[in-house]
């Protein structure tokens, strides 16, 4: 994504920084959306969007944290204004430790962790086994486990080769031109965003390097080892999960459940995949109230 084409009309552009980190896997570009909060040393909290989005997607959720906490939220390797991660290491192990490598390099200490649908698999991979410290983790529609079905052994050998296709996030890209394939799209997440949401998922979908990142993450995730690794997961983990989410059905989070001893469930009736675009008010409540419960807010 090209920052001086499409800043003048980003949401938080004034508060956006760009970092480079020398991470495990060799230098990172970062691009990220720092909301300094309402007093010094107030908490931090940590927002980490999922495959195919942005910091776009807290547009209105940052605003709402930041009337009590610190807000930094983070466009993952590849997505938004990040380059490309280190060594082209598209993997789950490779994005966290990426990410904990950002976080030591601006000294950060989150004290509450929140990720979108694979940003939360980002976020409990770091917990697990990159040194990432934080005393509560919140997950959005978290996409922890292998999509189930017959057509699951299809789905990772589907994307490698549509990754690996000369063209194809170029495709991808070109269709995105259509205002009606994004809003197809969006909806059979489960979801329905207003003209401004669909238009910002436009501008991403649009850029072939953005498309090709999205790709490619669905491409080299293997997420059977941190299924494996739940039950090891000693950080308090809330799980949000849209009553109508088609992307990452409730029944997963109800899962993952049953496999954590810290996690606990609240169902948000009548939202999607997006569920915090949808109802920014509503979530922000929820992961208010779980700092509070921690006395982190």
């Amino acid at each position: 994504m090209d920052w001086a084409r499409e800043s003048a009309a980003w949401p938080h552009a004034a508060h956006s920084q760009f970092h480079t980190v020398n991470g495990p896997r060799g230098p990172q570009h970062w691009h990220v959306q720092h909301l300094p909060g309402p007093a010094s040393g107030a908490p931090l909290v940590l927002l980490v969007h999922g495959t195919g989005a942005s910091t776009h997607s807290f547009r209105a959720l940052m605003p709402l944290l930041a009337a009590c906490a610190e807000v930094l939220a983070v466009d993952l390797p590849g997505h938004g204004f990040s380059g490309p991660p280190a060594a082209q290491d598209w993997s789950l192990a490779g994005f966290a430790a990426q990410l904990q490598a950002l976080l030591q390099a601006l000294q950060c200490r989150p004290a509450l962790a929140v990720g979108h649908s694979a940003g939360a698999a980002v976020l409990v991979q770091a917990a697990l086994h990159h040194g990432l410290q934080v005393p509560a983790l919140v997950a959005i529609n978290g996409a922890f486990l292998p999509f189930g079905g017959l057509a699951a052994p299809l789905l990772s050998p589907l994307a490698r080769l549509l990754y690996a296709v000369p063209g194809v996030p170029g495709l991808f890209s070109q269709r995105a031109a259509e205002p009606a394939v994004v809003r197809r799209l969006i909806e059979g997440t489960g979801s329905t965003l207003d003209a401004e949401g669909l238009a910002l998922y436009g501008r991403l979908m649009q850029d072939p390097g953005h498309t090709r990142a999205a790709l490619a993450m669905m491409a080299h995730w293997e997420l059977q080892p941190l299924a494996r690794a739940l039950p090891q997961l000693q950080v308090p983990l809330l799980l949000l999960a849209g009553a109508n989410d088609r992307a990452v059905p409730p029944a997963q989070a109800r899962r993952v459940m049953q496999l954590c001893p810290q996690a606990r469930l609240q169902v948000l009736p009548g939202l999607g995949h997006l569920a915090h675009e949808e109802a920014p008010a509503a979530v922000a409540q929820h992961l208010l109230a779980a700092a509070g419960e921690l006395q982190i807010a």
